[in-house]
């Protein structure tokens, strides 16, 4: 079993406020099942070395504002951040099975496309480029062990409307066979949905999601850079349609 943690880096914009977020990125992370209570117990270790005894967000590594309100990781120096953040992504590589699948959503070009009209469509094609990217890395896994695998797909939670209209996009793309739909025949049925602070799964897609938006957004890849190499690949190593998935794009993987 594959367990696809998802969370994203960015809101999905209005179409007229899209100067504002040029980039929305979903960042997925697959942790198999026998490796998932090993990476929560080295993550349990590494926040017990720094002290750090709440949630991790990506938001909490910017540096402190004035009477902000604080975090766990307020008490940190920014250099202590830093080797903070490098060592955990050194736990997801230290793992070769888990890989990371990232969508980054170009708004303005998004919205240039005739069936996106609002940040709700933002969302779900988004959504839908990231599961259709899992289903495929399944396939691959079977392939490779010829034996079957299943995956599941936990999200972030938001608002409860938007958690209830996902879980409805995502019974939509289980359900539906059109050409233009992936067959999710490795999927487990149904969407979990669970609040970043009690998921590891999640707190780490938030740290992927960032690394990447960090990249298109400034240009500046150090942070992705560190977790290259967990990245979903083609056969011939490309990471481009694979592992990051530009939308809209004219190649798929």
């Amino acid at each position: 079993m594959q367990l696809l943690f998802v969370d994203e880096s960015g809101t999905p914009p209005p179409y007229l406020r899209w100067q504002n977020t040029p980039y929305f990125v979903l960042g997925g992370v697959s942790i198999p099942e026998d490796v998932w209570p090993r990476l929560a117990r080295d993550l349990l270790t590494l926040k017990a070395g720094f002290r750090v005894t709440g949630e991790i967000k990506w938001r909490y590594f910017a540096p402190e504002q004035p009477r902000a309100k604080p975090h766990s990781l307020s008490h940190l120096s920014p250099e202590q951040k830093e080797d903070f953040r490098t060592q955990l992504y050194a736990l997801i590589e230290r793992y070769r099975s888990i890989k990371l699948i990232c969508v980054v959503t170009d708004v303005e070009r998004a919205y240039e496309l005739r069936y996106i009209n609002s940040p709700d469509d933002l969302y779900w094609y988004s959504y839908k480029q990231l599961t259709e990217r899992f289903q495929y890395y399944l396939q691959d896994l079977e392939r490779a062990i010829h034996q079957n695998v299943y995956g599941m797909v936990i999200c972030d939670h938001r608002a409860p409307k938007d958690d209830e209209r996902l879980r409805n996009l995502h019974y939509k793309l289980m359900t539906t066979r059109r050409e233009s739909t992936s067959s999710y025949a490795n999927f487990v049925e149904g969407l979990f949905i669970a609040p970043s602070h009690l998921s590891v799964g999640i707190q780490f897609a938030d740290m992927i999601a960032g690394a990447v938006y960090r990249h298109y957004k400034a240009n500046d890849p150090r942070f992705l850079n560190q977790i290259r190499g967990s990245f979903r690949t083609s056969p011939s190593g490309a990471v481009e349609g694979y592992g990051i998935v530009r939308f809209p794009s004219r190649s798929r993987g």
